[in-house]
């Protein structure tokens, strides 16, 4: 893994919104621009919360039946605490169609202590207004009011939600548009980027604002080139 960022240059991050993160990225020309974020089906469940960022830590889940193959939740915990923290949970749910949630009010506790700042996941989470109350974030495809037969199939392993291949420890970051994966051998050099792409739309949207509009100005300013 890349060098971790610390605490205090997460925290510049996620003063952006991850589309102006998106755009940052775009500027390193790392992958292609179709790529690195999830499908629209990924739902932000408390989109007045401010953005969140932190370290992947990946599961497969079922829940339509027992089992045969559950991972013990012991070392699930002991997974967790594997990847360096802040931590977000992601979970791909094998289930179609969806059944039960892995997420409520107590695994969001449980998390919280372990120093899990979210949950993503392709399939279902409730306990809506208790984890909101607790400042734990979820993203989620749907809502369910059962856990079924939840159990862990699969830990400590790429996972692919909603389009976006994830693996331990990778840098994901998310808000109520939804989730992107910041490339860890850029991350220390998104913050800048950001910065430039947010100073490059406000000379833009300034502009469009003022009295001395006009399309030529428009062309003029559209041509300002970004780079890093």
């Amino acid at each position: 893994m890349s060098e971790i960022l610390s605490i205090e240059e997460l925290e510049q991050i996620r003063r952006f919104s991850t589309c102006t993160v998106s755009n940052a990225i775009e500027l390193f020309d790392i992958r292609p621009k179709n790529q690195g974020f999830m499908a629209h089906q990924i739902k932000c469940q408390f989109p007045d919360m401010k953005p969140m960022i932190g370290y992947a830590v990946t599961a497969k889940i079922s829940t339509v039946s027992p089992g045969d193959h559950q991972i013990n939740r012991e070392m699930w915990w002991e997974e967790i605490l594997k990847v360096p923290s802040p931590r977000v949970i992601v979970i791909q749910d094998i289930d179609s169609p969806i059944i039960g949630s892995f997420w409520g009010e107590v695994q969001a506790n449980i998390h919280r202590a372990l120093d899990c700042i979210a949950a993503v996941t392709d399939g279902a989470v409730r306990d809506l207004d208790e984890v909101n109350d607790l400042g734990f974030q979820f993203f989620s495809t749907c809502v369910s009011v059962s856990h079924a037969y939840v159990h862990l199939i699969d830990i400590g392993n790429p996972v692919k939600v909603c389009g976006l291949i994830v693996k331990p420890g990778d840098l994901i970051m998310g808000d109520k548009h939804g989730i992107i994966s910041i490339p860890l051998t850029i991350a220390q050099d998104v913050l800048e980027a950001a910065r430039k792409v947010e100073a490059w739309e406000q000379i833009i949207i300034k502009f469009c604002k003022s009295k001395n509009f006009s399309l030529a100005g428009l062309k003029e300013r559209l041509g300002i080139a970004l780079t890093l």
